[in-house]
């Protein structure tokens, strides 16, 4: 298995960006990359001030048609 999530989290990143989104502390989960385990890595997502998890929210709703 390839545990390389970067370019994930790069791909995520750019995704976010375009629409205006900034989540500051996105970034690989260090405590799961370095664990030996039969899981693959999370992506911490972070921290968020409310307006942005509004923001976040907002165009999650409307991408899914809400």
């Amino acid at each position: 298995m390839d545990d390389d999530i970067r370019p994930d989290v790069e791909a995520l990143r750019t995704a976010l960006a375009a629409h205006g989104i900034t989540l500051p502390s996105l970034g690989v989960d260090v405590v799961t990359l370095a664990g030996s385990s039969i899981r693959p890595p999370l992506v911490a997502l972070g921290d968020c001030n409310v307006a942005t998890a509004r923001h976040l929210a907002e165009v999650l709703l409307k991408a899914a048609g809400g």
